[in-house]
């Protein structure tokens, strides 16, 4: 494992001992295991020889063990004052930070973007191909809740931060021209890189580890929430629903800022129960043990619903955002939950009591089986297709054969384990 080595010359690593094509993967930086890095991990299993670069690293050895001895890099970032507590507030660097890697020695570069990855600086012989969470949240379309949410108004700071974000926002539609493929995490991302950088993306939805996740056929009588306490996230609209109708149990399990408006919600409401995180083995018990989970969040993905789907368990969520992509609706044949149209408690208590007419239609091997379709296998055969795809069309030859991409336990396996509930909601076309 190689940290804060920027002074070695990238030629010299990426030639190092290795054959075959030289990789470079780019990611932001490394603090906890979170979402963008459990992408991370499955692109590193794809490309055992990758080295990897970021703006910072600050995880903790005892976290490190996804990165498999990975060589990483990091930028001048990480020797900058104060950096290993407040890294973020040089946000403003960043850019110019990602953009001091030298890569020339590689063929393939792949970055892992939501803030600057992406605006690494590629020859015209490299392939860069980006995988998206997001564009830059703050700096596009959600730059109004960003400010309000910090309180940033008028003054001095708040003008700063307008003047940073329209920079950032130059800066990341120009780096976008250097991206050869981007490949979005969710048709809601797609249509976020296309708004922002007037591209194309191919969707490739994110892995989830479902097989941590076990079916379960028992249903308890109660509806649950597991989410960090956030005010996007709006559990406190899900409190509200829930106050109308005290016949029906509701479970929130999380923690975080958004506690006090989330309790004060739930005042006074003895079927709303509030638990501090549990260890895995509970969330899955839970999960498993749901009438329904509930998500009211307008989110990239979200990786949670995925993770109920696998337990067998239907979800009840905003129409927006990844949700259309992970939730088989109640118009399908076989459903897997209902979406509802508004973000509000009026309209998710009404979801609800629409779920109850209609529960009888949703069946726990079907909502498993569209959860498979989210497998870390299944993103691993598919995303290096891609790449394979985009390399030889780059070179003009016809796509990779099969045998060249490593064998794991991936589509075929998955249409082998649930190929009647795949194809009687047409999902096999989607998974294949």
């Amino acid at each position: 494992m190689m940290r804060n080595s920027h002074a070695v010359p990238a030629q010299e690593v990426a030639g190092r001992g290795k054959s075959g094509p030289r990789i470079a993967v780019i990611h932001e930086w490394l603090e906890k295991h979170a979402g963008s890095e459990q992408v991370l991990e499955q692109i590193l299993l794809c490309y055992p020889t990758a080295d990897v670069f970021v703006v910072a690293d600050f995880m903790p050895e005892n976290k490190r063990g996804f990165l498999k001895g990975h060589n990483v890099r990091a930028s001048f970032i990480q020797k900058l004052p104060f950096a290993r507590r407040h890294f973020r507030k040089f946000l403003g660097l960043m850019p110019l930070a990602v953009e001091q890697f030298d890569l020339t020695g590689y063929d393939l570069v792949i970055s892992s973007h939501h803030a600057v990855a992406k605006g690494v600086i590629t020859g015209p012989d490299q392939l860069h191909v980006s995988y998206v969470h997001s564009p830059m949240r703050y700096a596009w379309d959600l730059q109004a809740r960003y400010l309000e949410e910090r309180g940033l108004g008028w003054g001095g700071l708040g003008l700063y931060t307008r003047w940073l974000l329209h920079r950032l926002r130059n800066w990341d539609a120009r780096s976008a021209a250097g991206v050869d493929l981007f490949v979005a995490n969710s048709r809601y991302i797609a249509r976020r890189v296309q708004k922002a950088w007037r591209r194309e993306a191919i969707v490739l939805n994110p892995p989830v580890s479902v097989d941590k996740f076990r079916l379960s056929l028992d249903r308890e009588d109660f509806y649950l929430v597991v989410s960090r306490f956030v005010p996007y996230k709006r559990i406190d609209l899900i409190a509200a629903a829930f106050s109308k109708m005290p016949d029906r149990r509701l479970v929130i399990v999380g923690e975080g800022e958004g506690d006090a408006a989330i309790r004060a919600a739930a005042a006074g409401c003895p079927n709303i129960e509030i638990r501090k995180p549990v260890r895995i083995d509970e969330l899955v018990s839970l999960m498993g043990r749901a009438r329904a989970f509930v998500f009211a969040a307008a989110e990239d993905f979200g990786i949670v619903m995925a993770e109920a789907q696998a337990c067998g368990t239907p979800v009840i969520a905003y129409g927006v955002g990844g949700a259309c992509d992970i939730v088989i609706g109640e118009d399908a044949t076989d459903p897997t939950g209902l979406l509802f149209a508004e973000q509000t408690a009026e309209a998710i208590v009404a979801a609800v009591r629409r779920f109850e007419q209609n529960r009888h239609r949703i069946h726990a091997e079907t909502c498993r089986a569209n959860a498979m379709r989210f497998s870390e296998e299944a993103f691993r055969r598919r995303f290096m297709e891609i790449v394979d795809e985009a390399v030889a069309a780059r070179a003009g030859q016809p796509s990779a054969p099969a045998d060249r991409i490593p064998m794991m336990r991936g589509t075929e396996a998955v249409m082998a384990d649930h190929p009647d509930a795949l194809r009687r909601h047409g999902l096999k076309d989607q998974v294949a």
